[in-house]
C-alpha cells in the first residue's frame, strides 16, 4: 500500500501543482482585472453566500461513501442507484433554499441570477466529489488524479478563450464566466460519470425511502464532523468583522485575509494527502493489515514539506507581503510599513498553524477509516469551544493579530489531540527514535536557513537556497529516503489503477 501511496501521491501533486497555480494567478485573476472589482465583487460575494448553505447538498455522504466504497467494492452496486437520487433530492432542497434566502435578503434581478446558476455550478460540483469517492474508493488513483484537476483544466481552456481570442467580439462579463464554469462542471461530472458506470452496472437512480432514511442516518455523523470543522477552520475572519468596530473590523478581516490567502493555498495542497489516506486506510483497516508503515511514510512527508514551507515563510515573511500587496495609491511609506509588517506578524502566526493542519491530515483521517466518528466529533467541538473563548478573549484587544493566535492555538492542540486519538484508537507506536529525527530535522534546518537569510544576495535567491536547503535536511535526517521512495515508484508500476 505504501506503494501505490507513494506513486499516486507524486501524480496528485504533479498535477495540481501544474493546473491550479495557473489557475488562480493567471486566469482568476486576470478575470478580475477584466470585468471589474464590482463585477467580480458580485460574484464573489454571491458564490460566498450560495456555500454557506453547501452542507445541504451532502450531509457527509461523500466521505461516508468513501470509507464505505473502499471498505467493501461491492457495496458501490449495491448502493449507486440510492444515493444518486438522494443527491438529486438534496440538490432540489439547495436549489430552492437558496433562491429563497437569496430574495429574503434583498438580491435584486442580476444577482438572483448570478445566484442560480452559482447554485447550479455548486450542484454539480458536489455530484463531481461524490463520483470522485466511488473512483478513490475502487482505488483508482490514476483515474481520481485526472478527475481532480479536469474542471479546472477546462476552465483554463474555456475562459482562454474568452479572454484572448476574438470568440466574443466584445468584453467578458461576470455572468459568461459563471456559465463557463457550468460547461465545465458538466464535462467533468459526465466524464467521472462514465467512469464510476462501468463499476456500478447501474444508471437509473432510485428513490426508496427506507434507503435514503438509511443513507442519511449512517452519513450524519460525517455531516456534522464537517460542519464542526468548517467551524474551527473558518470562524476567526466572521468574528473580527463582529466583535470590532465596523471601521476597524473591515480594515482587520481584509489584514488577516491577505495572510490567510497563502495559508489556504498550502493547506488545499496538504489537503490532498487526505483525499489519498482515507480509501487507503479504510481498506487496510478492513482487512486487518498493519498501518504504522504508511502513517509514519505520510506523517514524514505531511510534516516536512509543511515545515519546510512554514519556516521559509516565516523567514522571508516581510518580502512575500510586499511583493503580493504593494503600496496603494495615496498610502504614505509609514502606514505601508505598519500594514506589511502586521500582515508579516499574522502570516508568520498562520504558517505555524498550517503546519499543525496539515498534520490532521494523517491522523485524523486514520480516525475516519477507523469509524471513530463520536470521537473526532467531540474532538471537533471542543475545537469549536476553545476557537470561540480565545477568539472572544483576543480579538476585541490583539485584532486581526489575536485571531491568529487563536487559529495557531486551536490547530495545534486538534492535531496533538488527533495524534493521541489515534495511536490509543488504532493501537501503532511511531517509536520514539522517529521523533528526535523529526526534531533533528527541524534544528538543521532552522540553523541552516537562519544562516542563509545572513547572505547578501536578493531575497528570492535567498528563498529558493532556504528551500533547497529543507530538502537537504530531511534527506540528511533519513525522514524520507529517495531509495525507498524509488523502490516503491518501481514496484507499484504494474500495480497502478
Amino acid at each position: 500500500m505504501q506503494n501505490r501511496f507513494v506513486k499516486n501521491l507524486l501524480l496528485l501533486l504533479t498535477l495540481n501543482l501544474l493546473i491550479k497555480p495557473f489557475w488562480i494567478l493567471g486566469i482568476d485573476r486576470s478575470i478580475q482585472n477584466r470585468v471589474g472589482d464590482s463585477d467580480y465583487g458580485l460574484f464573489l460575494s454571491v458564490s460566498s453566500f450560495s456555500f454557506l448553505f453547501y452542507i445541504l447538498l451532502d450531509l457527509g455522504i461523500t466521505n461516508f461513501n468513501n470509507r464505505n466504497i473502499a471498505r467493501n467494492q461491492r457495496q458501490l452496486q449495491k448502493h449507486f442507484a440510492g444515493i444518486m437520487g438522494v443527491k438529486i433530492i438534496l440538490g432540489v432542497v439547495y436549489m430552492l433554499l437558496l433562491m429563497a434566502f437569496g430574495m429574503i435578503i434583498g438580491y435584486g434581478p442580476e444577482q438572483m441570477s448570478v445566484l442560480f446558476w452559482v447554485g447550479i455550478n455548486a450542484t454539480m460540483l458536489s455530484m463531481i466529489m461524490y463520483l470522485r469517492s466511488n473512483v478513490s474508493g475502487l482505488m483508482l488513483f490514476v483515474a481520481d488524479s485526472f478527475l481532480s484537476v479536469l474542471d479546472r483544466l477546462l476552465m483554463i481552456l474555456l475562459c482562454s478563450l474568452l479572454l484572448w481570442t476574438p470568440l466574443l467580439g466584445r468584453t467578458l462579463t461576470i455572468s459568461e464566466y459563471v456559465y463557463a464554469q457550468t460547461i465545465a462542471y458538466t464535462i467533468t461530472f459526465l466524464v467521472a460519470l462514465a467512469v464510476v458506470m462501468q463499476y456500478a452496472g447501474r444508471l437509473a437512480p432510485t428513490f426508496d425511502r427506507k434507503f435514503m432514511g438509511m443513507i442519511l442516518r449512517r452519513s450524519a455523523p460525517y455531516a456534522l464532523l464537517v460542519l464542526l470543522m468548517s467551524f474551527y477552520n473558518r470562524l476567526e475572519p466572521v468574528l473580527i468583522e463582529r466583535l470590532l468596530p465596523e471601521d476597524s473590523g473591515l480594515l482587520q478581516t481584509g489584514i488577516y485575509a491577505k495572510a490567510f490567502r497563502l495559508f489556504d493555498a498550502g493547506n488545499n495542497i496538504s489537503m490532498l494527502f487526505a483525499v489519498l489516506l482515507l480509501p487507503m486506510f479504510a481498506s487496510m483497516l478492513k482487512k486487518k493489515e498493519p498501518v504504522v508503515g504508511l502513517v509514519r511514510l505520510s506523517f514524514s512527508l505531511t510534516f516536512t514539506l509543511s515545515a519546510i514551507v512554514a519556516i521559509s515563510g516565516i523567514m522571508y515573511a516581510e518580502p512575500l507581503m510586499k511583493l503580493l500587496y504593494g503600496l496603494r495609491p495615496g498610502e504614505d511609506e509609514i502606514g505601508f510599513a505598519a500594514r506589511i509588517a502586521q500582515s508579516a506578524g499574522i502570516f508568520s502566526l498562520l504558517m505555524v498553524a498550517y503546519v499543525a493542519v496539515s498534520s490532521t491530515y494523517v491522523f485524523g483521517t486514520l480516525l475516519t477509516a477507523k469509524g471513530s466518528l463520536r470521537l473526532l466529533n467531540s474532538i471537533a467541538g471542543a475545537g469549536v469551544l476553545l476557537s470561540l473563548i480565545m477568539n472572544f478573549l483576543l480579538i476585541p484587544r490583539y485584532e486581526a493579530t489575536g485571531a491568529a493566535i487563536s487559529s495557531l492555538t486551536v490547530q495545534t492542540a486538534m492535531a496533538v489531540v488527533q495524534y493521541i486519538a489515534a495511536r490509543r484508537v488504532v493501537g501503532f507506536s511511531l517509536g520514539g527514535q522517529f521523533f528526535i529525527r523529526l526534531l533533528v530535522f527541524l534544528l538543521i534546518f532552522m540553523a541552516s536557513a537562519f544562516g542563509i537569510r545572513q547572505l547578501e544576495v536578493s531575497w528570492l535567491v535567498s528563498l529558493g537556497l532556504t528551500l533547497t536547503a529543507g530538502i537537504i535536511s530531511v534527506l540528511l535526517t533519513g525522514l524520507v529516503s529517495v531509495r525507498d521512495i524509488l523502490t516503491h515508484l518501481m514496484s507499484s508500476g504494474n500495480r497502478l489503477k
